[in-house]
C-alpha cells in the first residue's frame, strides 16, 4: 500500500465518523515559546483541549508534520529520523474509549476500508492501575471482545502495564505542572517472519526489548486533571487524543525493515548512496536534508540562535556524513526535488518555494565549507594522541562537529575521543543554555498571565503600525513573547531610520491611548481573507478560524487571524517603547519592545 493510499485511507475513515479534517499546522509553533517546534500531532489542538472547544467541532482528525532533535544521535537506525508525521484522531468531550478503541481496531484491521494488518499479530498494553488511579478494566475489556470475536485467545494479546508506559504525561520525579492526563493503550504489531503466536506478559516485554514488535498506535484516555503534579479528581469533560506515526505504519504495511525503505525516504535514500558508502550516513543526509527542506518552507532560516541553529546544525551534519564533506549545489537540488515531488499532494507548499529553499542550503553549505577546512585543520593539530573531551567539545561547538564525526575520524588514525568529559563539557553548556533559556521564556505565552496577554496584543498593534509605516510587504515572520517583553519578526530588507521606529512606537501608543475595543468573530478562512485580515507567515489554518479586530469594525486599526490570549481593550496596555531593532536573517528584521 503506497503512502498517499494510507493518507487517503487514514483521513477518509475518520471523516465517515464525523470527524473535520484539519490540514498540517506550521512546524513553527504560533505564538507557544516552549518549545521550538510542531513535536506532536496533538500540540496544535492542546490549546483548544484546555479551553474545551475547537471552532471546527468536537472530532477532529489530522496527519501533522513534526520536528524533533531530542533523538538526533539515534537517526541512521531503521526507526529514527528527526522529520516525521503523527496521524491523529480527537474528541474533545465528546466520544471517549467506547469508540476510539472499536475504531482504532476497525482502522487497524478492516481489510474494505482500514489497513487490513492480521489481528493475530496484533498486541495491546493498558493501564495496570496504582495508587493514583485505578486499572483500566474498561479499556481491556473492550479489547478482550474485539479480540475473542476475532476467534483469537484474548489473553495472550492484552497486557496491563504501568503508568511508566501506559499514562500520558509520563510520570516524572518532581512534576508540578497542571493539566489534563490520564492512561492510555497502545497498539504494538509483529513484524518478525514466522509470527509470534499468543504471549505472555513477559514474552511480550523479551519480544519489544527485541524490536520483534512495533508500536503503530497509542490512545490517550484524559479523563483526569493534575493539579501541581498529583491526580485532583476527573475532568468536567473527557477527551481522546490517539497519535500514529505515519512512518512506522508505512513500514509496517509496506513491509520494510526500515523506515528508509518505506517509498517517502527510498528515493532520497538512493540518491545519497551517491553520496556516502556508509548506510547510517545515507540515511543521516537523506533524514536531514528532508527536514531541513520542510523547516526552510515554514520559513526558518539558519542561524545561531534557536529554530535556526537547529537548522544549520542538520545540514552541517549531513555535510559530514558526505564521503567527501560536501554537498553540491546539483546533489542539494536533487534531493530537494524529490522532497517536494513525494510531498507535493500532501504539501504543496514545499514545491512552490524550491528556488528559495535550495538557495538557503546551498548558502549554508558553502558557508559551512569554509569552517570545515578549519575544523579538519584544528583535528589534525590535536590528534597526535587521544583525544579530550574538552578539544572534542572546541570540535563540537566551534567547528559544528557531531562528537560521531570526531570519533570516525580518531578511529582512522588509531586513537580514542574521551567521550565522559566531552559529555561532562556537553552538560555544562546544555545546562548554561536551560538556565538562559529559563530566563527567556519566564511567563510564557503558553501560560496566558496578564503581561503576557498584554504583550500578545501589542503584537497586533505593532504588525499594523509596521505595515502602515514600511508598506504591506511587512509580514509576520515569528514572535516570543514573556511577561517582561515582547520580540516581532516581520519581512523587511533594510534597517529602520530613527523616524521610523519613532513613528512605529507614536502609532502604536496613539492607538493604545484611544482606548480601542479588542473583539474577534469566528468565520471561514476564505472570508477572513476577503476582509483583509492578515495572519502569520507559513501558518496554514482551519477552515473555520478566529479573526481578532482592534477599532472599528467598519474601519479597524488591525484585524489578524489568531488564536492566542487578548485584552478587551487597548487603553490597559500602557505605554509601548522599542527597546531594539536588529537583523534576524536576509530580508528578516527583528524589534524588541516593552510596555510601561
Amino acid at each position: 500500500m503506497k503512502s498517499t493510499e494510507i493518507r487517503k485511507r487514514f483521513l477518509s475513515f475518520f471523516e465517515k465518523h464525523e470527524h473535520i479534517v484539519l490540514n498540517s499546522a506550521s512546524l513553527v509553533p504560533e505564538n507557544d515559546p516552549s518549545v521550538l517546534f510542531t513535536t506532536a500531532g496533538v500540540q496544535p489542538i492542546i490549546p483548544y483541549i484546555l479551553q474545551g472547544s475547537h471552532p471546527q467541532g468536537t472530532r477532529l482528525a489530522s496527519i501533522q508534520k513534526c520536528v524533533r532533535t531530542t533523538d538526533i544521535d539515534d537517526v541512521g537506525d531503521k526507526a529514527h529520523a528527526t522529520f516525521f508525521e503523527m496521524m491523529g484522531n480527537w474528541s474533545i468531550g465528546d466520544y471517549f474509549k467506547n469508540d476510539a478503541i472499536q475504531w482504532s481496531w476497525e482502522l487497524l484491521t478492516s481489510k474494505d476500508e482500514g489497513f487490513g494488518l492480521d489481528p493475530m499479530r496484533l498486541y495491546v498494553t493498558v493501564f495496570e492501575g496504582d495508587e493514583n488511579a485505578p486499572k483500566d478494566e474498561l479499556s481491556h475489556s473492550l479489547w478482550t471482545k474485539l479480540f475473542t470475536d476475532a476467534g483469537l485467545n484474548a489473553s495472550g494479546h492484552i497486557f496491563y502495564m504501568s503508568a511508566k508506559t501506559n499514562w500520558w504525561p509520563q510520570p516524572k520525579a518532581g512534576d508540578t505542572a497542571s493539566g489534563p492526563t490520564g492512561p492510555d493503550t497502545e497498539m504494538f504489531y509483529d513484524v518478525t517472519s514466522d509470527g509470534l503466536g499468543d504471549l505472555t506478559k513477559e514474552s511480550y516485554i523479551e519480544a519489544d526489548d527485541r524490536q520483534e514488535v512495533t508500536e503503530i498506535w497509542n490512545d490517550v484516555f484524559m479523563e483526569f486533571k493534575k493539579e501541581s503534579g498529583k491526580i485532583a479528581g476527573k475532568l468536567e469533560k473527557q477527551n481522546v487524543d490517539t497519535g500514529s506515526g505515519f512512518e512506522r505504519m508505512l513500514m509496517v504495511l509496506q513491509g520494510k525493515d526500515s523506515i528508509y525503505d518505506t517509498d517517502v525516504l527510498s528515493p532520497l535514500l538512493n540518491e545519497a548512496k551517491k553520496i556516502s558508502t556508509d548506510i547510517r550516513s545515507q540515511r543521516i543526509i537523506a533524514d536531514h536534508i528532508r527536514t531541513a527542506t520542510f523547516l526552510i518552507a515554514d520559513g526558518v532560516r539558519p542561524s545561531n540562535t534557536d529554530r535556526g541553529y537547529v537548522l544549520r546544525r542538520l545540514l552541517r551534519r549531513a555535510v559530514m556524513h558526505a564521503t567527501d564533506k560536501t554537498l553540491s549545489l546539483a546533489t542539494i537540488s536533487t534531493l530537494t526535488n524529490l522532497v517536494a515531488e513525494i510531498y507535493e499532494s500532501a504539501y504543496p507548499e514545499v514545491k512552490k518555494q524550491i528556488e528559495t529553499i535550495q538557495q538557503e542550503i546551498n548558502a549554508e553549505v558553502l558557508k559551512f565549507g569554509k569552517t570545515l577546512l578549519q575544523g579538519i585543520k584544528q583535528f589534525e593539530k590535536i590528534s597526535h594522541s587521544n583525544i579530550s573531551g574538552k578539544d572534542a567539545f572546541v570540535l563540537f561547538s566551534s567547528y559544528g562537529f557531531p562528537l560521531e564525526i570526531t570519533k570516525e575520524l580518531a578511529k582512522e588514525k588509531g586513537i580514542e575521543v574521551d567521550e565522559v568529559s566531552f559529555n561532562e563539557e556537553l552538560s555544562i553548556h546544555q545546562e548554561k543554555s536551560r538556565t538562559a533559556a529559563a530566563g527567556k521564556f519566564k511567563g510564557g505565552l503558553a501560560g496566558h498571565g496578564e503581561m503576557e496577554t498584554k504583550y500578545h496584543t501589542a503584537t497586533h498593534l505593532l504588525n499594523a503600525a509596521l505595515r502602515k509605516v514600511l508598506g504591506d510587504h511587512v509580514g509576520q515572520k515569528g514572535s516570543n513573547i514573556n511577561s517582561e517583553r515582547l520580540r516581532f519578526d516581520f519581512s523587511h530588507g533594510e534597517k529602520l531610520t530613527p523616524e521610523q521606529k519613532e513613528q512605529v512606537a507614536n502609532d502604536v501608543n496613539e492607538a493604545i491611548k484611544a482606548d480601542l475595543p479588542v473583539s474577534y468573530t469566528e468565520m471561514p478562512l476564505e472570508e477572513a481573507r476577503t476582509l483583509g485580515a492578515v495572519g502569520v507567515f507559513g501558518e496554514k489554518y482551519p477552515d473555520i478560524v478566529k479573526v481578532y479586530t482592534i477599532g472599528d469594525s467598519v474601519k479597524p486599526w488591525s484585524r489578524e487571524i489568531c488564536g492566542g490570549p487578548h485584552v478587551e481593550h487597548t487603553g490597559v496596555l500602557g505605554t509601548f517603547k522599542i527597546a531594539k531593532e536588529e537583523a534576524v536573517s536576509q530580508g528578516v528584521r527583528r524589534i524588541k519592545a516593552v510596555l510601561e
